[in-house]
């Protein structure tokens, strides 16, 4: 198998994750030629086209695999970078962008649990890059290889990668005393009444709110009037502000149930998601450290 030149391959990524070949070249402090010439070499190498040029660039497949790869070396530089932390504090410099380690978590758990977990690793000096999507989509990126760990809903563990039950977020639905007077007259949600006011949601691909309904009042298909806020912080903020109702994780809503600012508007119900964290399956310290911290802090926060 040939050997590919570490700094065309960071050019490869640099393409990809920086959407175009000039803010490439800004990030590896070389020329847009220097970079064309890099792609072409590898790809020469290759034998194959590696970049589609498109709106957004997007890798081939044979892409994907060279970019799977690079991230795979990164890990490696990171593994021993925290040995070389160890032996010889003192010889270790910044923190390369080539060396970034790139995780993806939802946003509600980055809301509540997940930053806290990762807190002492940022301060150790990791470099991460976390990358946010809903919980049933974060797998995806993990597939693609474009990270190497994941806070998901799947269960099942992805080819080449180890899974680890983190437990279940639970979910409840709120809106102000105010809006629920005026929308319900003061009452709980019902199988006929939801349709009377709007549900503030994370974005399209958020079924959060629709499932918490369904399985709230035994429907299969549910309809509902949503607004859409792609920031779990956000969605609290459009909650107090009155827009409506929405979904949220109780461990951003209790705190506001306590002081009255919000309500409970279905206090029987909770929609319990199982979370699961997915990693590559290596031996790698890094990954260990990360897999450790955050089933640490999401024992304390989730439930069993």
């Amino acid at each position: 198998m040939s050997t590919f030149d570490p700094d065309a391959l960071e050019c490869l990524a640099a393409i990809v994750e920086e959407g175009g070949f000039e803010r490439a070249a800004r990030r590896l402090s070389i020329t847009q030629s220097a970079v064309s010439q890099r792609l072409r070499a590898l790809e020469a190498q290759v034998g194959t086209v590696l970049i589609v040029r498109s709106r957004p660039l997007k890798a081939t497949s044979a892409g994907q695999l060279l970019l799977k790869h690079t991230r795979m070396l990164r890990l490696l530089r990171a593994d021993l970078e925290r040995d070389l932390k160890e032996l010889a504090p003192s010889s270790l410099r910044g923190a390369r962008e080539e060396e970034r380690i790139s995780i993806a978590i939802n946003a509600d758990s980055i809301a509540t649990w997940a930053l806290p977990a990762l807190t002492g690793l940022a301060q150790s000096g990791l470099p991460m890059e976390i990358v946010t999507d809903d919980q049933d989509f974060t797998q995806e990126w993990l597939r693609q290889g474009q990270v190497l760990g994941c806070v998901t809903t799947l269960k099942q563990a992805l080819r080449g990668c180890k899974v680890v039950p983190l437990g279940a977020m639970e979910y409840v639905a709120v809106a102000t005393p105010a809006l629920a007077q005026e929308r319900l007259g003061g009452k709980a949600l019902t199988a006929h009444n939801f349709r009377e006011i709007a549900f503030v949601a994370f974005n399209r691909k958020d079924d959060m709110q629709s499932e918490f309904v369904g399985q709230a009042f035994g429907l299969k298909r549910v309809m509902l009037n949503q607004l859409f806020v792609p920031s779990s912080e956000g969605q609290v903020r459009a909650v107090l502000a009155g827009w409506g109702v929405s979904v949220l994780p109780r461990l951003l809503a209790q705190p506001l149930l306590d002081q009255g600012l919000l309500v409970n508007l279905a206090p029987s119900c909770v929609l319990p998601i199982q979370l699961y964290w997915h990693c590559w399956n290596l031996e790698s310290e890094v990954l260990d450290a990360l897999t450790c911290a955050l089933t640490r802090s999401a024992e304390v926060a989730l439930s069993a």
